[in-house]
């Protein structure tokens, strides 16, 4: 009815209903003032002279009313439609501050500087993402729901080796992205493309742009970091090895030398035979500390993966104890729990952490705790001494870095070696209740080992 109605009057715009109801509200005072001037004892003159003006007076405020409540309206207008198309310099001005037309005007402008300033800050956020983008190493690639390339930065330019111009707007299959929709995120691989070849770390994530779904893509190279990781391995290696090998051999070839000199002397001194047996002792003593630094060093090297099996907690627990007789270990009974585990490494495990335990309260004549707790899928066990404590975690795990006289370096980083191949975490601090250090290991109870 009201689609009908409107078509029916619609010629009757919002200008001429303002104009016609203008008309209609000057109509009767027009029509008393015509009707007293036929009636009134006027000349013919006076009268159409008079009626003319009255009805052009009307005619005229009509107008004039018109325009008053149709031009705010068309200025409103514009500037909302300048808002629309992103033209934020336009603004309304009016004689009036406390009237309902100044106030529509005034939120109109407050809207103009809020859209505006807005635009400026997304413009901004944009500028920065993309330079972000365009600055970092890694290669993004956004993709849309057809899988069609919406987005990529130098980094993927690069990797690619073509323009971003002539990526855009290709598949993922076109491009050779494709297996990296869907998968594990993240994930390593060895890849080789267009543009350089190595080892990279993919990832994948979603977001949402003017309502659809994209994917976006990260490929990081790792080989660059692998290599440098990988030289400062071999430099510490070779450090570490260089140290141990000059401390053995440095006193072997100037002990040989004084031998060499010895037997070459005549007449040979009484005591020479003496001599001799002493210093081919050290030699034997020193390439003998070298041969076990070597040993220890390969069997880091080489730790088999582990071949999990059942594994009863207690037993587990009590068995390492029972090999240690210089101090008192103290095992508190636990839970009753079987795990899954390589049960040869961790007996390596357990032991090493309780002989150090013992060789740090030998020093103060203290004693050693071991207990076990569930917690949520893992097993807990704590090995506790009440020796002097840690003056610093920071070489804890660096391989043959010790404090021993005669340490090897590798037992705690063999221990966590084994932690970590059974998806475990194993960690050292001070105590909080009295003087001493707690080993703290976690391992999960369900352990399968992990294949490739």
């Amino acid at each position: 009815m009201r689609s009908d109605e409107g078509r029916r009057f619609g010629w009757l715009n919002h200008e001429r209903r303002v104009f016609v109801l203008s008309l209609a509200a000057g109509a009767p005072a027009v029509i008393l003032a015509l009707v007293l001037l036929r009636l009134g004892d006027y000349s013919a003159k006076v009268t159409w002279t008079l009626g003319t003006l009255v009805v052009g007076c009307w005619f005229i405020v009509s107008l004039v009313i018109r325009e008053r409540v149709v031009r705010p309206l068309q200025t409103l207008s514009n500037m909302l439609a300048a808002l629309r198309e992103g033209d934020f310099s336009l603004r309304a001005r009016s004689s009036l501050s406390d009237d309902a037309l100044a106030l529509a005007l005034l939120e109109v402008n407050s809207l103009g500087n809020t859209l505006q300033a807005q635009r400026l800050g997304a413009m901004e956020a944009t500028a920065l993402l993309r330079t972000v983008m365009a600055e970092i190493d890694a290669a993004i690639f956004a993709f849309d729901a057809a899988n069609q390339l919406r987005l990529a930065n130098r980094a993927g330019e690069r990797l690619l080796g073509v323009p971003v111009e002539r990526l855009l707007g290709r598949t993922a299959g076109a491009l050779g992205l494709e297996p990296f929709l869907s998968g594990d995120s993240p994930r390593v691989h060895d890849l080789v493309f267009p543009g350089r070849s190595g080892r990279w770390e993919v990832r994948r994530t979603t977001f949402r742009q003017d309502g659809r779904s994209h994917t976006l893509v990260v490929i990081s190279d790792l080989s660059k970091t692998l290599r440098e990781e990988e030289l400062l391995a071999w430099q510490r290696l070779v450090r570490v090895l260089s140290h141990e090998i000059n401390n053995s051999l440095t006193p072997i070839k100037s002990i040989a030398g004084s031998l060499l000199s010895l037997v070459n002397r005549a007449p040979r001194p009484p005591d020479a035979d003496d001599d001799l047996r002493g210093g081919l002792g050290i030699i034997g003593t020193r390439s003998e500390s070298l041969s076990r630094f070597m040993s220890s060093y390969a069997l880091l090297a080489r730790l088999p993966a582990p071949k999990p099996g059942p594994v009863d907690v207690g037993i587990w627990a009590r068995r390492a104890a029972g090999l240690e007789t210089r101090v008192p270990v103290q095992v508190s009974t636990g839970p009753s729990l079987i795990i899954q585990a390589d049960g040869d490494q961790l007996d390596q495990l357990l032991i090493n952490l309780v002989r150090n335990a013992a060789d740090a309260s030998l020093e103060t004549g203290g004693a050693v705790s071991l207990s076990w707790t569930r917690q949520d899928g893992h097993v807990d066990v704590e090995v506790a001494d009440e020796g002097p404590g840690l003056a610093t975690t920071a070489n804890l795990f660096v391989p043959f870095y010790t404090t021993k006289p005669s340490g090897t370096g590798i037992g705690l980083v063999l221990c966590r070696q084994i932690a970590e191949a059974h998806g475990g975490v194993l960690s050292l601090e001070n105590r909080g209740d009295r003087r001493g250090c707690v080993a703290r290991l976690r391992l999960p109870v369900g352990f399968r080992e992990m294949v490739g």
